[in-house]
């Protein structure tokens, strides 16, 4: 995402002299007055560091306006070639993932690969990133757009600034907005006496009023409609019309009753909707959840709204004239509203609980919730909202029950209910109709005594054959080689069996058209113990039976007292595994825990170094070229 800044010194509420306007990445407005723009790039990266979604598009351009096609590699970029650059030449990671020399005799690359320094010559611009330390590619969205944007002329007003959401993002947001952004932004944009109203409003900033709300709710009478606007819809909620309504077909425990814990096989009609929900093998399976109907009644009964009331939502008189403003389509009912679009489980931000306070009428409740919102209460918001698992349900209806607050302002305050991710474990060959999931139920003891439990997870394990779930299909980066005689190493212990057990059901079916003509498929699955959750073992065997699993590699972590991982067993085969990676041009495909994920990674580098002769950095090279070629996919979550 980027907010788009048109500096102009004012003086608002919140002691800032600079306004902001949010707007979506492929919206670029500049200032008539004076020929620039201004732009803070808010960027998240998502998976292996890939663009998200709604950035996508803005990324492809970058890559070829910057003329930086690695984004794995943002320093000294191959593919960079200045527009007034007389040789033209390159270097390509074919799919093998080797070099490919483009020859110089004249040939050119096309237009898209050439750098324009131009590009970009009127914009001002400062990225902030949002990311996680426990993915190895942490960040690496934002450094990408930090180098690209320079690369095409825009000049950077301030540092680029990192945020990790595996400690404290808002924190790290704070600090780069306090120390590097605002003080840069006051050298250049804030002149003269404007400084001092800047310290004196910031001094003055400690009056509470009623936020300004930017929607307004309309409420409609019994029979009455209204049609959808989807041009007023967000961009990062096209998800809310996109998904379908489809039946649940089969669902079952895979889990042996011995065990604790529960792994659901689920399978989703989608034959009403094949021309919406049309699917390649391993893809990823978007589902909103539902809000637990308990919560949501005491939620509504807390705050006095009528659930049954059919409401329209329409942007407030300064937004009317603005695209892309409303957060979800209406109208729809008070139920629907709190059930399938407000986030009233997971642990807000720090900022969420800055913004419920003015509607607080008890001082002790707006106090709390200030006081946790503050640097200083960093601590205590950890251990009293996320290690508690406090959600602005728990607060509106039991921790801070003074809180007024009117439906629009809710909906403003509430973060949005966002939709889970699962690798889908059909193949889309063998089963067109129908998507399979394979899910593990999230619950675990609260510090009260009570039980906390997965917002999707729990509502999909709510659910019964004939009950409707909402999905819609996302593109994932799983994809069979277009060579079928490469092999295939795949590695997915746990729930992570979920695309090999759709790539898998692929195979076979190919298989059964050409023969021994398939290269091998080599699978390494982990569990705790054979007896409990060895899960699609009977899938498994069967697959091994037929010749389709080539060599299958087991680790029961609980079964010798010594802890065996996959990544050990992999370990142990170095020589054929690389035999198959730089012979046989093998793909391979990880799935499951970020920790996993790493060490597979780790033990693939020192795999490629040991066995194939080179340095520990030029093996970590090596493993980056396969990742660029699609040869190493990782999808992988905390």
């Amino acid at each position: 995402d980027a907010s788009h800044n048109n500096i102009n010194v004012v003086n608002d509420d919140d002691g800032s002299l600079i306004r902001a306007t949010l707007a979506h990445p492929h919206y670029r407005e500049g200032n008539a007055m004076e020929g620039r723009s201004r732009a803070i790039f808010l960027v998240a990266t998502y998976g292996e560091g890939e663009p998200t979604d709604n950035a996508q598009q803005f990324v492809e351009m970058m890559k070829s306006k910057s003329g930086i096609r690695d984004i794995y590699k943002l320093e000294d970029s191959p593919g960079l070639i200045s527009v007034d650059s007389c040789v033209r030449m390159g270097v390509e990671v074919d799919e093998d993932g080797e070099e490919e020399k483009k020859n110089d005799s004249g040939s050119s690359l096309s237009n898209d690969m050439v750098l324009d320094r131009s590009f970009l010559r009127d914009l001002d611009f400062a990225v902030f990133g949002l990311g996680n330390k426990q993915y190895e590619h942490y960040n690496n969205m934002s450094r990408f757009m930090d180098a690209s944007l320079a690369k095409c002329g825009a000049s950077r007003i301030a540092p680029l600034g990192l945020g990790d959401d595996d400690d404290d993002l808002e924190g790290d947001f704070e600090n780069w907005k306090d120390n590097v952004l605002w003080p840069a932004l006051t050298e250049k944009f804030v002149k003269g006496g404007a400084a001092d109203a800047l310290a004196a409003a910031r001094k003055d900033n400690d009056v509470l009023e009623l936020p300004e709300c930017p929607y307004e709710v309309e409420y409609l009478k019994d029979g009455a409609s209204k049609k959808v606007d989807l041009d007023m819809i967000q961009t990062s909620s096209k998800h809310y019309v996109q998904a379908m309504d489809c039946p649940i077909v089969a669902s079952r425990e895979l889990r042996d009753p011995s065990d604790p814990g529960s792994t659901v096989h689920m399978e989703i009609d989608i034959s009403k909707h094949m021309s919406s929900l049309k699917y390649q093998t391993a893809d990823n399976l978007g589902i909103l959840p539902k809000n637990d109907s308990a919560l949501v009644k005491l939620v509504a009964k807390s705050l006095g709204f009528d659930l049954d009331q059919l409401f329209h939502l329409i942007p407030s008189a300064e937004e009317s004239a603005t695209k892309h403003t409303l957060p979800f389509p209406t109208p729809c009912t008070v139920r629907d509203c709190l059930e399938r679009y407000c986030d009233l489980t997971g642990s807000p931000r720090r900022s969420d609980l800055k913004q419920l306070a003015p509607y607080a009428r008890d001082e002790m409740d707006r106090k709390a919730l200030l006081r946790m919102s503050s640097k200083e209460g960093k601590s205590e918001y950890k251990e009293k909202i996320v290690e508690a698992h406090v959600g602005i349900g728990d607060i509106v209806t039991r921790l801070c029950p003074s809180i007024v607050c009117p439906l629009e302002h809710f909906i403003m305050v509430c973060p949005r209910l966002q939709p889970r991710y699962y690798t889908i474990s059909s193949s889309s060959t063998v089963h067109p109709k129908t998507i399979h999931i394979t899910y593990a139920l999230l619950e675990s003891e609260k510090k009260n005594g009570g039980k906390f439990t997965g917002l999707c997870s729990g509502h999909l394990s709510s659910l019964s054959k004939g009950d409707m779930v909402r999905v819609f299909v996302r593109d994932s980066t799983f994809r069979l080689p277009k060579q079928p005689e490469r092999p295939i190493i795949m590695i997915g212990p746990g729930t992570g069996i979920a695309p090999m057990r759709a790539i898998l059901q692929e195979r076979s079916y190919e298989r059964k058209s050409i023969g021994d003509a398939q290269g091998p498929n080599i699978l390494y699955f982990g569990c705790k113990n054979r007896t409990s959750d060895y899960i699609y073992r009977d899938e498994l065997e069967a697959f091994s039976d037929e010749g389709t699993i080539t060599e299958l590699h087991l680790a029961f972590s609980r079964e010798q007292a010594e802890k065996v991982y996959v990544q050990h067993l992999l370990a142990q085969r170095g020589a054929e595994t690389w035999k198959l990676i730089d012979d046989g041009k093998a793909s391979i495909f990880v799935c499951g825990a970020v920790k996993m994920g790493a060490d597979v990674d780790h033990t693939l580098q020192d795999i490629i170094a040991q066995h194939g002769g080179m340095s520990r950095e030029k093996a970590k090279a090596y493993l980056g070229k396969l990742q660029t070629a699609g040869r190493f996919v990782q999808e992988l979550w905390s």
